[in-house]
């Protein structure tokens, strides 16, 4: 699966059905695996389609439970999600 596939997805935190976002990054260790899912925060508007924001909140790639056709599901607790 491309990043570009990945980026299309909303991502669901199973703790509370919450859409935390969609992805717009990826936080790779010296290795080149992926350690964190960088999540958009704040609303989607029309300014964003002018000039998308690279703010976002990290998850733990071991937070990540399912990655489906539609949605990327996670578990985290609370407002916080760790990195």
């Amino acid at each position: 699966m491309s990043f570009s596939e990945l980026r299309e997805k909303d991502v669901i935190n199973i703790r509370d059905g919450r859409n935390l976002g969609k992805p717009i990054d990826l936080i790779l260790n010296e290795t080149a695996c992926v350690e964190a899912l960088v999540v958009s925060e704040g609303k989607r508007g029309l300014l964003s389609l002018i000039r998308p924001t690279r703010d976002g909140r990290a998850i733990d790639w071991r937070r990540v439970r399912r990655i489906g056709d539609d949605v990327i599901l996670v578990e985290v607790e609370g407002e916080r999600c760790e990195a």
